[in-house]
């Protein structure tokens, strides 16, 4: 017979009740908690963070820097930690920066930002489908009051429109401020959507959802229509700087960027980058984003050049960069520190945060792009020695 899991509805996250689980996982399974136990915060700021708490799990954490960034949001040299279980890679985002550094700075935009909901709208036919399009349009100002007046925060500045059968789909977006956003855009668009069911005798349904936001994975609507903060990061380097410490020329950049985008082709990938997901993801666990937003934070698209004057250019725009400063893991203690190391936690820093996300990618993808080749007179690969080296754990 199956036991329950301790829980306290009084206070579930005190001490003894904590105890009282831990107590219970190593009599249930026979694990020995003797490191997950462990924490020096107070367990009481987990709340709304976390269920059924036991401990923590600690993930080892490295900075890289500094990170140069000649953003609108996001000015100066930046400490990133970044928090990764993969040897290299923090060795690797280090020398990205310091050709970034040597080459004046990456620039940073932020184009558009967006959080959405995707409410579907289910009709008897697609005549009363296609008529409820021009009602919404219509009525927009309407939809846009009752929705916001859920929130201080956000403001519903679109919304998108699109009909297939008796359905309409929508994709309510909101700008969220320094929050992420989901939680604050679900209740909005519930609040709106009840409205619109009782000013709508035709509509006969609508799930609240219906999967158009394309949540927490990859989607081609949000390589067009961004969601969460839209950015382009992009960068001229020298030839002599490129070459002397990434040891590789422009035209060689430039090829390979060139056969890795058609194999990207080939494969239907999301982006046609090296590995926008690994700085992402460790820059997410150290500063409390929600980590499976790298399901669409990683969709980016990729350009690079050799100028007439022989230098490097090279540009990604990362259209769904969702991070926050403020609330949800933000604000639990481990991640307050670091997003404090960039002056990047509480209000009015969400932008500067998604500013330093991009460049960090920017440095990635410099390192990676020229460690992959091979050197014709030694015959060695840089990726697979870096890795023998330091990644390794024997």
């Amino acid at each position: 017979m199956s036991k329950s899991i301790p829980r306290d509805g009084a206070d579930d996250y005190s001490p003894e009740i904590i105890e009282k689980r831990q107590r219970f996982i190593e009599e249930t399974t026979g694990a020995t908690l003797d490191h997950t136990k462990q924490f020096s915060f107070d367990a009481q700021e987990m709340a709304g963070n976390i269920e059924n708490m036991f401990g923590v799990v600690q993930v080892p954490i490295g900075v890289a820097g500094p990170l140069l960034v000649n953003g609108e949001h996001a000015q100066g040299e930046f400490y990133v930690p970044m928090a990764t279980v993969e040897g290299t890679m923090l060795a690797s985002y280090n020398r990205g920066m310091k050709v970034i550094r040597e080459a004046g700075g990456v620039m940073t935009t932020v184009v558009g930002q967006a959080m959405q909901r995707a409410p579907c709208f289910v009709f008897r036919n697609s005549r009363d489908a296609r008529d409820f399009e021009q009602w919404l349009v219509e009525n927009f100002p309407k939809i846009k009051e009752v929705a916001e007046s859920t929130t201080s925060v956000g403001k519903l500045d679109e919304i998108e429109h699109y009909c297939a059968h008796n359905f309409v789909y929508t994709r309510f977006d909101y700008s969220t401020g320094d929050a992420a956003g989901q939680n604050m855009t679900s209740r909005a668009t519930f609040v709106a959507c009840e409205w619109i069911r009782e000013n709508y005798p035709a509509l006969k349904n609508y799930l609240l959802s219906g999967n158009f936001d394309t949540e927490k994975r990859t989607s081609s609507v949000n390589l067009l229509k961004n969601r969460g903060k839209r950015v382009t990061a992009e960068i001229t380097i020298p030839r002599e700087v490129l070459e002397r410490n990434l040891r590789i020329t422009p035209e060689a950049m430039h090829y390979g960027q060139g056969i890795t985008t058609i194999a990207s082709f080939l494969t239907n990938s999301s982006n046609n980058a090296a590995h926008p997901a690994n700085g992402l993801a460790a820059l997410y666990l150290a500063t409390g984003q929600d980590i499976a937003n790298i399901g669409e934070s990683n969709q980016c698209t990729t350009y690079n050049r050799v100028t007439r004057e022989g230098d490097y250019h090279f540009s990604i725009t990362l259209p769904c960069v969702i991070v926050a400063s403020y609330g949800g893991g933000t604000n639990l203690p481990t991640q307050r520190e670091c997003l404090k190391m960039m002056d990047c936690h509480g209000q009015g820093k969400a932008l500067k945060l998604a500013e330093i996300a991009a460049a960090l990618v920017v440095a990635g993808e410099l390192s990676l792009g020229a460690a992959t080749r091979v050197d014709k007179k030694t015959r060695q690969n840089e990726w697979v020695d870096a890795h023998e080296r330091l990644g390794r754990n024997r």
